[in-house]
């Protein structure tokens, strides 16, 4: 073999083979009859071997073109599935996506985000990443995640931030507790009750601190939880009460056993949106599922307000 064959010239060879005629090969093609011919002449010098037995009213395979005929058809067929594969992956109908979250919006607002983007796009691999705020800056900047759902960046410089919601932080208690509380709650409570805390450093902890400190108030946190629902456990037991962001509320279990009430001024409240590394594009999958997730939180606006 001299060189290796074109595709052009092998998808020629396979047209001709099946059709058994240079003339409509040639018609299908496109091609003069001739230019056609030169072609098939061509490959076959490239390859050495004769492949059709032909004369002026017949053309057959000749025996290298049988053996050479199921290659070629594999070939081609590879080739058009892998181009075709390539193709939804630059519609964005195929590929892997990472996500990264806070543990509240990834149970509360990406499931169903995630079961209505894979009814339109079942080919696209999701993986969900839950961690902290500072682990989520970690993972974008190591390029490990494509985006992350977060609270915004206190320094920026890497981290493109694009807000989605105010998550307004309420207090929570046991259910038979709250018919004796203000609505809504005034600060001065968790002075007078026992305070449940998140563990130091979680976001949700930061931002409890930050806002006892605008209202002037100074509590202990009790047992600093690292995961909420031990928190709602422990509400649930009537060990005391907490300060929670209201995306957090899924996560604390035991309905029926838990309440809540809005604060008084100042109100306390945490900005979440979408976490992008600078100077990194997306994938087109990864692109048509943050736009899906951007849409999804035009609804949740009010669930989370409300």
């Amino acid at each position: 073999m001299s060189r290796s064959p074109s595709l052009s010239s092998l998808r020629l060879f396979l047209q001709v083979a099946r059709s058994l005629s240079f003339s409509e090969t040639a018609r299908m093609a496109n091609l003069s009859q001739p230019a056609l011919s030169r072609t098939i002449k061509l490959l076959e010098e490239d390859l050495g071997v004769r492949l059709f037995d032909r004369n002026s009213r017949n053309v057959r395979l000749s025996s290298a073109g049988e053996a050479l005929l199921p290659t070629v058809e594999r070939l081609t067929a590879d080739f058009d599935q892998a181009f075709r594969e390539l193709q939804q992956t630059f519609q964005g109908e195929r590929g892997r996506v990472v996500v990264g979250a806070l543990p509240s919006v990834a149970a509360h607002l990406l499931p169903r985000v995630f079961a209505r983007f894979r009814q339109s796009h079942p080919q696209v691999e999701i993986i969900l990443r839950e961690n902290l705020t500072s682990g989520l800056h970690q993972s974008l900047q190591d390029r490990l995640i494509d985006f992350a759902i977060s609270i915004e960046p206190p320094a920026p410089a890497e981290i493109h931030f694009t807000p989605m919601l105010e998550d307004d932080c309420l207090l929570v208690c046991h259910a038979r507790d709250v018919g004796v509380l203000p609505d809504p709650a005034p600060w001065s409570l968790f002075q007078t009750m026992p305070c449940i805390g998140m563990e130091p450093r979680s976001s949700v902890r930061m931002l409890t601190e930050a806002a006892f400190a605008r209202a002037g108030v100074v509590t202990p946190a009790l047992f600093e939880c690292s995961q909420l629902a031990t928190m709602g456990g422990l509400i649930a037991a009537g060990l005391g009460i907490s300060l929670l962001p209201r995306s957090t509320l899924p996560l604390l279990g035991h309905d029926g056993e838990l309440a809540w009430r809005v604060m008084q001024e100042p109100v306390a409240s945490r900005r979440i949106g979408v976490l992008r590394l600078m100077g990194r594009s997306l994938s087109p999958a990864a692109q048509a599922l943050l736009d899906a997730v951007m849409q999804a939180c035009d609804r949740c606006i009010p669930l989370m307000k409300a």
